[in-house]
Protein backbone atom coordinates (compact mmCIF):
# COMPACT_ATOMS: atom_id res chain seq x y z
CA UNK A 1 0.00 0.00 0.00
CA UNK A 2 1.24 3.27 -1.00
CA UNK A 3 0.57 5.93 1.79
CA UNK A 4 2.13 9.49 1.51
CA UNK A 5 5.40 10.14 3.67
CA UNK A 6 5.31 13.06 5.80
CA UNK A 7 7.60 15.21 3.94
CA UNK A 8 10.33 17.43 5.67
CA UNK A 9 8.84 20.64 4.93
CA UNK A 10 8.75 24.24 6.86
CA UNK A 11 4.89 24.54 7.20
CA UNK A 12 5.23 22.03 9.74
CA UNK A 13 4.08 23.26 13.54
CA UNK A 14 7.15 25.05 15.70
CA UNK A 15 6.56 22.27 17.78
CA UNK A 16 7.08 19.48 15.44
CA UNK A 17 2.95 19.00 14.51
CA UNK A 18 2.22 17.96 10.83
CA UNK A 19 -0.74 18.60 8.78
CA UNK A 20 -3.57 16.10 8.23
CA UNK A 21 -2.33 15.28 4.52
CA UNK A 22 0.96 13.91 6.25
CA UNK A 23 -0.17 11.57 8.39
CA UNK A 24 -2.93 10.06 6.16
CA UNK A 25 -3.19 6.80 6.24
CA UNK A 26 -5.10 6.27 3.03
CA UNK A 27 -3.09 5.85 -0.21
CA UNK A 28 -4.12 8.94 -1.16
CA UNK A 29 -1.28 11.78 -3.12
CA UNK A 30 -1.84 15.29 -2.29
CA UNK A 31 -0.42 18.41 -4.06
CA UNK A 32 -0.47 22.19 -3.12
CA UNK A 33 0.05 21.40 0.50
CA UNK A 34 -3.15 19.19 0.47
CA UNK A 35 -5.14 21.35 -1.05
CA UNK A 36 -5.64 18.74 -4.09
CA UNK A 37 -6.23 15.34 -3.26
CA UNK A 38 -5.66 12.33 -5.91
CA UNK A 39 -5.86 8.89 -5.87
CA UNK A 40 -2.57 6.53 -6.19
CA UNK A 41 -2.91 6.30 -9.78
CA UNK A 42 -2.98 9.54 -10.81
CA UNK A 43 -0.22 9.36 -13.51
CA UNK A 44 -3.23 7.88 -15.48
CA UNK A 45 -4.66 11.66 -15.41
CA UNK A 46 -1.73 12.73 -17.81
CA UNK A 47 -2.64 10.45 -20.25
CA UNK A 48 -6.18 11.27 -20.05
CA UNK A 49 -5.38 14.56 -20.71
CA UNK A 50 -3.20 13.70 -23.41
CA UNK A 51 -5.72 11.89 -25.13
CA UNK A 52 -8.21 14.79 -24.88
CA UNK A 53 -5.56 17.54 -26.21
CA UNK A 54 -3.67 16.21 -28.98
CA UNK A 55 -6.33 15.31 -30.76
CA UNK A 56 -7.78 18.03 -30.89
CA UNK A 57 -4.52 19.98 -31.32
CA UNK A 58 -4.31 18.31 -34.53
CA UNK A 59 -7.69 19.08 -35.70
CA UNK A 60 -7.22 22.56 -34.88
CA UNK A 61 -4.06 22.78 -37.14
CA UNK A 62 -4.79 20.36 -40.09
CA UNK A 63 -8.57 20.83 -40.06
CA UNK A 64 -10.47 23.44 -38.17
CA UNK A 65 -7.76 26.04 -39.55
CA UNK A 66 -8.05 25.15 -43.20
CA UNK A 67 -12.00 25.76 -42.73
CA UNK A 68 -11.85 29.41 -41.67
CA UNK A 69 -11.14 30.22 -45.56
CA UNK A 70 -14.09 28.15 -46.66
CA UNK A 71 -16.75 30.09 -43.88
CA UNK A 72 -17.36 33.87 -44.57
CA UNK A 73 -18.29 36.48 -41.01
CA UNK A 74 -16.01 34.91 -39.09
CA UNK A 75 -17.55 31.46 -38.83
CA UNK A 76 -14.39 30.11 -39.76
CA UNK A 77 -12.73 31.31 -36.45
CA UNK A 78 -15.64 30.33 -34.20
CA UNK A 79 -14.81 26.48 -35.64
CA UNK A 80 -10.99 27.14 -33.95
CA UNK A 81 -12.63 29.47 -30.93
CA UNK A 82 -15.48 26.66 -29.96
CA UNK A 83 -12.96 23.31 -30.15
CA UNK A 84 -10.27 25.13 -27.83
CA UNK A 85 -12.81 26.64 -25.35
CA UNK A 86 -14.78 23.37 -25.23
CA UNK A 87 -11.56 21.54 -24.94
CA UNK A 88 -10.31 23.77 -21.78
CA UNK A 89 -14.05 23.56 -20.23
CA UNK A 90 -13.30 19.37 -20.85
CA UNK A 91 -10.16 19.64 -18.72
CA UNK A 92 -11.44 21.65 -16.24
CA UNK A 93 -14.12 19.03 -15.17
CA UNK A 94 -12.10 16.24 -15.49
CA UNK A 95 -9.46 18.40 -12.67
CA UNK A 96 -12.78 18.84 -10.37
CA UNK A 97 -13.69 14.97 -10.87
CA UNK A 98 -10.24 13.92 -9.98
CA UNK A 99 -8.15 16.70 -7.92
CA UNK A 100 -11.22 16.39 -5.34
CA UNK A 101 -12.50 14.59 -1.95
CA UNK A 102 -15.07 12.03 -3.01
CA UNK A 103 -16.55 12.22 0.17
CA UNK A 104 -13.91 10.12 2.20
CA UNK A 105 -15.37 8.90 5.72
CA UNK A 106 -12.69 9.71 8.27
CA UNK A 107 -11.13 7.06 9.78
CA UNK A 108 -11.37 5.87 13.81
CA UNK A 109 -8.70 5.78 15.71
CA UNK A 110 -9.71 2.88 17.58
CA UNK A 111 -12.46 0.47 17.35
CA UNK A 112 -16.23 1.23 18.77
CA UNK A 113 -17.01 -0.61 21.96
CA UNK A 114 -17.85 -4.50 21.66
CA UNK A 115 -20.98 -5.54 22.64
CA UNK A 116 -22.22 -8.69 24.85
CA UNK A 117 -22.26 -11.87 22.60
CA UNK A 118 -25.92 -12.36 23.85
CA UNK A 119 -27.32 -9.80 26.66
CA UNK A 120 -30.39 -11.96 27.59
CA UNK A 121 -27.81 -14.29 28.43
CA UNK A 122 -26.65 -14.08 32.26
CA UNK A 123 -22.82 -14.46 32.81
CA UNK A 124 -21.96 -17.34 35.29
CA UNK A 125 -20.09 -17.14 38.91
CA UNK A 126 -16.96 -15.82 37.79
CA UNK A 127 -17.50 -15.44 34.04
CA UNK A 128 -16.96 -12.70 32.16
CA UNK A 129 -19.12 -12.37 29.47
CA UNK A 130 -17.60 -13.10 25.34
CA UNK A 131 -17.58 -9.33 23.71
CA UNK A 132 -17.53 -9.14 20.15
CA UNK A 133 -17.82 -6.99 17.22
CA UNK A 134 -21.29 -7.57 14.95
CA UNK A 135 -19.68 -7.33 11.15
CA UNK A 136 -23.66 -6.42 10.10
CA UNK A 137 -25.76 -4.41 11.89
CA UNK A 138 -28.95 -2.90 10.59
CA UNK A 139 -30.36 0.60 11.34
CA UNK A 140 -33.31 2.80 9.96
CA UNK A 141 -33.29 5.49 7.95
CA UNK A 142 -36.63 7.28 7.01
CA UNK A 143 -38.39 4.05 7.92
CA UNK A 144 -36.25 1.51 5.77
CA UNK A 145 -33.90 -0.84 7.11
CA UNK A 146 -30.97 -0.46 5.92
CA UNK A 147 -27.64 -3.59 6.89
CA UNK A 148 -24.50 -1.60 7.56
CA UNK A 149 -20.72 -3.32 7.90
CA UNK A 150 -18.36 -2.79 9.81
CA UNK A 151 -15.25 -1.98 8.13
CA UNK A 152 -11.65 -3.15 9.30
CA UNK A 153 -9.06 -1.02 8.16
CA UNK A 154 -11.01 2.42 9.20
CA UNK A 155 -12.39 0.74 12.20
CA UNK A 156 -16.11 2.22 11.75
CA UNK A 157 -19.53 1.16 10.72
CA UNK A 158 -19.97 2.07 6.90
CA UNK A 159 -23.16 4.40 6.25
CA UNK A 160 -26.01 3.37 3.62
CA UNK A 161 -24.29 3.33 0.03
CA UNK A 162 -20.64 3.66 1.48
CA UNK A 163 -18.32 1.22 0.32
CA UNK A 164 -13.96 0.75 0.67
CA UNK A 165 -12.21 1.40 -2.04
CA UNK A 166 -9.52 -1.38 -2.09
CA UNK A 167 -7.29 0.98 -4.15
CA UNK A 168 -7.41 4.48 -2.14
CA UNK A 169 -7.55 2.75 1.32
CA UNK A 170 -11.05 4.69 2.13
CA UNK A 171 -14.11 4.81 3.00
CA UNK A 172 -16.30 6.47 0.32
CA UNK A 173 -19.81 7.77 0.77
CA UNK A 174 -22.24 6.86 -2.01
CA UNK A 175 -19.54 5.10 -3.54
CA UNK A 176 -20.27 4.21 -7.20
CA UNK A 177 -16.52 3.72 -8.37
CA UNK A 178 -12.77 3.80 -8.97
CA UNK A 179 -11.96 5.75 -12.21
CA UNK A 180 -8.67 4.43 -13.29
CA UNK A 181 -8.98 6.75 -16.57
CA UNK A 182 -9.54 10.15 -13.87
CA UNK A 183 -7.33 8.37 -11.14
CA UNK A 184 -9.47 8.80 -8.34
CA UNK A 185 -12.76 7.38 -6.73
CA UNK A 186 -16.01 8.53 -7.83
CA UNK A 187 -18.69 9.53 -4.99
CA UNK A 188 -20.96 11.48 -3.18
CA UNK A 189 -18.53 14.99 -3.60
CA UNK A 190 -17.23 14.49 -7.39
CA UNK A 191 -19.79 12.25 -8.97
CA UNK A 192 -21.71 15.25 -10.59
CA UNK A 193 -18.35 16.62 -12.21
CA UNK A 194 -17.81 12.66 -13.62
CA UNK A 195 -21.07 12.88 -15.55
CA UNK A 196 -20.55 16.33 -16.58
CA UNK A 197 -17.24 15.27 -17.69
CA UNK A 198 -18.29 12.10 -19.87
CA UNK A 199 -20.96 13.92 -21.17
CA UNK A 200 -18.81 17.13 -22.31
CA UNK A 201 -16.24 14.33 -23.80
CA UNK A 202 -18.71 12.92 -25.77
CA UNK A 203 -19.72 16.12 -27.51
CA UNK A 204 -16.39 16.82 -28.39
CA UNK A 205 -16.06 13.76 -29.92
CA UNK A 206 -19.47 14.70 -32.15
CA UNK A 207 -17.84 18.39 -32.79
CA UNK A 208 -14.53 17.10 -34.15
CA UNK A 209 -15.99 14.04 -35.77
CA UNK A 210 -18.82 15.83 -37.62
CA UNK A 211 -16.27 19.12 -39.03
CA UNK A 212 -13.51 16.55 -40.26
CA UNK A 213 -16.67 15.34 -42.58
CA UNK A 214 -17.27 18.88 -43.49
CA UNK A 215 -13.46 19.21 -44.57
CA UNK A 216 -13.95 16.49 -47.13
CA UNK A 217 -17.23 17.70 -48.33
CA UNK A 218 -15.49 21.32 -49.00
CA UNK A 219 -12.69 19.07 -50.84
CA UNK A 220 -15.17 17.20 -52.47
CA UNK A 221 -17.07 20.22 -53.79
CA UNK A 222 -13.88 22.97 -54.59
CA UNK A 223 -12.17 20.05 -56.34
CA UNK A 224 -14.91 18.19 -57.84
CA UNK A 225 -13.61 14.90 -57.08
CA UNK A 226 -14.78 11.27 -55.47
CA UNK A 227 -14.93 10.97 -51.91
CA UNK A 228 -12.07 8.63 -52.00
CA UNK A 229 -9.69 11.29 -53.38
CA UNK A 230 -10.69 13.86 -51.10
CA UNK A 231 -9.79 11.42 -48.02
CA UNK A 232 -6.58 10.64 -49.34
CA UNK A 233 -5.98 14.72 -49.57
CA UNK A 234 -6.38 14.87 -45.59
CA UNK A 235 -5.12 12.36 -43.95
CA UNK A 236 -5.45 13.86 -40.56
CA UNK A 237 -9.36 14.01 -41.09
CA UNK A 238 -9.29 10.38 -41.27
CA UNK A 239 -7.24 9.65 -38.81
CA UNK A 240 -9.57 11.72 -36.39
CA UNK A 241 -12.76 10.34 -38.15
CA UNK A 242 -11.31 6.59 -36.76
CA UNK A 243 -10.29 7.82 -33.48
CA UNK A 244 -13.25 9.59 -32.46
CA UNK A 245 -15.60 7.35 -33.58
CA UNK A 246 -13.82 4.54 -31.07
CA UNK A 247 -14.17 6.93 -28.53
CA UNK A 248 -17.59 7.64 -28.78
CA UNK A 249 -18.64 4.17 -28.54
CA UNK A 250 -16.81 3.95 -24.81
CA UNK A 251 -17.71 7.69 -23.42
CA UNK A 252 -21.44 7.65 -25.14
CA UNK A 253 -22.29 4.23 -23.91
CA UNK A 254 -20.76 5.27 -20.43
CA UNK A 255 -23.06 8.78 -20.92
CA UNK A 256 -25.79 6.45 -21.49
CA UNK A 257 -25.47 3.80 -19.26
CA UNK A 258 -24.93 6.87 -16.40
CA UNK A 259 -28.16 8.41 -17.27
CA UNK A 260 -29.90 5.21 -16.42
CA UNK A 261 -28.16 5.19 -13.30
CA UNK A 262 -29.17 8.13 -12.10
CA UNK A 263 -32.88 7.85 -13.34
CA UNK A 264 -32.98 5.32 -11.11
CA UNK A 265 -30.83 6.67 -8.13
CA UNK A 266 -28.27 3.57 -8.46
CA UNK A 267 -24.72 3.77 -7.95
CA UNK A 268 -22.63 1.18 -10.70
CA UNK A 269 -21.26 -0.56 -7.39
CA UNK A 270 -25.11 -1.22 -6.11
CA UNK A 271 -26.10 -2.03 -10.15
CA UNK A 272 -23.48 -4.50 -10.36
CA UNK A 273 -23.85 -5.91 -6.44
CA UNK A 274 -27.43 -5.72 -5.55
CA UNK A 275 -29.47 -5.43 -8.40
CA UNK A 276 -32.10 -3.69 -7.68
CA UNK A 277 -34.17 -4.77 -10.59
CA UNK A 278 -35.29 -7.31 -8.65
CA UNK A 279 -37.02 -5.52 -5.79
CA UNK A 280 -37.96 -2.07 -4.95
CA UNK A 281 -35.02 0.50 -4.66
CA UNK A 282 -35.54 2.47 -1.51
CA UNK A 283 -33.72 5.26 -2.94
CA UNK A 284 -35.40 5.82 -6.15
CA UNK A 285 -37.66 9.02 -5.55
CA UNK A 286 -38.87 8.93 -9.24
CA UNK A 287 -37.19 10.18 -12.45
CA UNK A 288 -37.41 14.20 -11.82
CA UNK A 289 -36.92 14.31 -8.36
CA UNK A 290 -33.38 11.91 -8.88
CA UNK A 291 -32.13 14.12 -11.56
CA UNK A 292 -32.42 17.52 -9.42
CA UNK A 293 -30.96 15.48 -6.46
CA UNK A 294 -27.58 14.99 -8.50
CA UNK A 295 -27.85 17.92 -10.31
CA UNK A 296 -29.63 20.95 -8.26
CA UNK A 297 -28.47 19.54 -4.54
CA UNK A 298 -25.60 20.99 -2.65
CA UNK A 299 -22.64 19.71 -2.49
CA UNK A 300 -22.04 18.69 1.20
CA UNK A 301 -18.42 19.77 2.80
CA UNK A 302 -15.49 17.51 3.06
CA UNK A 303 -15.74 15.88 6.59
CA UNK A 304 -11.71 16.02 6.58
CA UNK A 305 -10.10 19.01 6.78
CA UNK A 306 -6.61 18.06 4.81
CA UNK A 307 -4.80 20.88 6.08
CA UNK A 308 -5.31 20.99 9.95
CA UNK A 309 -2.51 20.20 11.94
CA UNK A 310 -2.33 17.42 14.13
CA UNK A 311 -0.31 17.13 16.80
CA UNK A 312 2.78 14.53 16.22
CA UNK A 313 2.98 12.19 19.27
CA UNK A 314 7.10 11.22 20.32
CA UNK A 315 8.23 8.94 22.16
CA UNK A 316 7.73 8.39 25.86
CA UNK A 317 10.57 9.40 27.20
CA UNK A 318 11.39 7.53 30.65
CA UNK A 319 10.06 7.72 33.90
CA UNK A 320 9.79 6.67 37.83
CA UNK A 321 6.80 4.94 38.82
CA UNK A 322 6.87 4.29 42.64
CA UNK A 323 10.29 3.17 42.45
CA UNK A 324 9.65 1.46 39.73
CA UNK A 325 10.81 2.42 35.79
CA UNK A 326 8.54 3.09 32.65
CA UNK A 327 10.07 1.49 29.01
CA UNK A 328 9.85 3.72 25.93
CA UNK A 329 8.26 0.84 23.95
CA UNK A 330 5.63 0.77 26.56
CA UNK A 331 2.00 2.27 25.20
CA UNK A 332 3.35 1.40 21.36
CA UNK A 333 0.52 1.17 19.68
CA UNK A 334 -0.87 -1.82 17.85
CA UNK A 335 -1.16 -1.46 13.95
CA UNK A 336 -2.83 -4.96 13.60
CA UNK A 337 -6.28 -3.58 13.38
CA UNK A 338 -5.45 -0.57 11.76
CA UNK A 339 -3.71 -2.11 8.44
CA UNK A 340 -6.78 -4.31 8.41
CA UNK A 341 -4.32 -7.45 9.14
CA UNK A 342 -6.74 -9.02 11.64
CA UNK A 343 -10.41 -8.71 12.74
CA UNK A 344 -11.01 -7.19 15.50
CA UNK A 345 -13.83 -9.52 16.69
CA UNK A 346 -11.94 -12.91 15.69
CA UNK A 347 -9.34 -11.91 18.65
CA UNK A 348 -12.06 -10.67 21.33
CA UNK A 349 -12.47 -14.04 23.00
CA UNK A 350 -9.02 -15.24 22.36
CA UNK A 351 -7.90 -12.18 24.24
CA UNK A 352 -9.99 -12.94 27.20
CA UNK A 353 -8.97 -16.52 27.25
CA UNK A 354 -5.34 -15.21 27.24
CA UNK A 355 -6.22 -12.95 30.65
CA UNK A 356 -7.45 -15.52 32.23
CA UNK A 357 -4.85 -18.14 31.58
CA UNK A 358 -1.97 -15.14 32.54
CA UNK A 359 -3.52 -15.53 36.53
CA UNK A 360 -2.18 -19.15 36.87
CA UNK A 361 0.81 -19.29 34.72
CA UNK A 362 3.38 -16.81 33.38
CA UNK A 363 4.80 -17.00 29.97
CA UNK A 364 8.67 -16.76 29.51
CA UNK A 365 10.77 -14.18 28.41
CA UNK A 366 11.98 -14.61 25.01
CA UNK A 367 15.62 -13.21 24.08
CA UNK A 368 14.51 -10.71 21.76
CA UNK A 369 12.75 -8.96 24.87
CA UNK A 370 15.98 -8.32 27.07
CA UNK A 371 17.49 -6.16 24.65
CA UNK A 372 13.99 -3.56 25.84
CA UNK A 373 15.24 -3.54 29.79
CA UNK A 374 17.16 -1.40 31.37
CA UNK A 375 21.19 -2.46 31.83
CA UNK A 376 20.51 -3.34 35.39
CA UNK A 377 17.16 -5.19 35.40
CA UNK A 378 18.84 -7.07 32.55
CA UNK A 379 21.86 -7.77 34.10
CA UNK A 380 19.15 -9.25 37.47
CA UNK A 381 17.04 -11.08 35.35
CA UNK A 382 20.18 -13.02 33.52
CA UNK A 383 21.47 -13.46 37.00
CA UNK A 384 18.21 -15.29 38.51
CA UNK A 385 17.59 -17.28 35.08
CA UNK A 386 21.12 -19.07 35.37
CA UNK A 387 20.39 -20.37 38.88
CA UNK A 388 20.00 -24.00 38.80
CA UNK A 389 16.54 -25.02 39.43
CA UNK A 390 15.32 -21.94 38.02
CA UNK A 391 13.24 -21.04 35.47
CA UNK A 392 13.49 -17.53 33.36
CA UNK A 393 9.42 -16.14 33.37
CA UNK A 394 8.49 -13.00 32.28
CA UNK A 395 6.01 -9.86 32.89
CA UNK A 396 3.24 -11.64 30.22
CA UNK A 397 2.96 -11.18 26.61
CA UNK A 398 4.05 -8.13 24.90
CA UNK A 399 1.30 -5.54 24.18
CA UNK A 400 -0.11 -1.91 23.44
CA UNK A 401 -1.53 -1.79 26.66
CA UNK A 402 -0.13 1.68 29.03
CA UNK A 403 -0.78 -0.91 32.10
CA UNK A 404 2.26 -2.94 34.10
CA UNK A 405 1.74 -5.85 35.99
CA UNK A 406 2.32 -6.39 39.03
CA UNK A 407 5.87 -8.53 38.28
CA UNK A 408 7.24 -5.83 36.89
CA UNK A 409 6.70 -2.94 39.78
CA UNK A 410 8.13 -6.25 42.31
CA UNK A 411 10.99 -6.24 39.69
CA UNK A 412 12.10 -2.78 39.38
CA UNK A 413 11.21 -2.15 43.02
CA UNK A 414 13.85 -5.20 44.27
CA UNK A 415 16.94 -3.36 41.76
CA UNK A 416 15.85 -0.09 43.63
CA UNK A 417 16.44 -1.68 47.03
CA UNK A 418 20.00 -4.06 45.87
CA UNK A 419 21.22 -0.42 44.81
CA UNK A 420 20.34 1.33 47.84
CA UNK A 421 21.76 -1.88 50.13
CA UNK A 422 25.14 -1.00 48.14
CA UNK A 423 24.48 -4.18 45.21
CA UNK A 424 22.64 -6.68 48.32
CA UNK A 425 22.67 -10.33 47.77
CA UNK A 426 20.92 -12.08 45.85
CA UNK A 427 17.62 -12.57 48.28
CA UNK A 428 14.38 -13.02 47.24
CA UNK A 429 14.66 -13.75 43.83
CA UNK A 430 11.50 -15.49 43.80
CA UNK A 431 10.08 -12.21 42.63
CA UNK A 432 11.26 -12.49 39.40
CA UNK A 433 11.98 -16.51 38.97
CA UNK A 434 9.93 -19.22 40.44
CA UNK A 435 11.35 -23.33 41.32
CA UNK A 436 9.18 -25.39 40.21
CA UNK A 437 9.76 -29.43 40.75
CA UNK A 438 10.89 -30.99 37.74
Amino acid sequence: MYVVPPPERSDSGSNGDLRVYQTWKGSNIFFLQGRFVFGPDVRSLALTICLIAVPVTIFCIFVARNLMDDFSDNWGVSIVAVAVIFTIYDIILLLLTSGRDPGIIPRNAHPPEPEPLDINMDAGAGQTPQLRLPRIKEVELNGVIFKVKYCDTCMLYRPPRCSHCSICNNCVEKFDHHCPWVGQCIGLRNYRFFFMFIFSTTLLCVYVFAFCWVYIRKIMESEHTTIWKAMLKTPASIVLIVYTFIAMWFVAGLTAFHLYLISTNQTTYENFRYRYDRRSNPHNKGVVNNFIETFSSAIPPSKNDFRAMVHREGPLPPRSVAGGFMSPNMGKANDDIEMGRKAVWADMGSEHGDAKNGNDERLHVRDGELGELSPDVRTTVDEQSDRPGTRRSSWGRKSGSWDMSPEVMALAARVVEQNQNGGGSSSGSGLVTENRPT
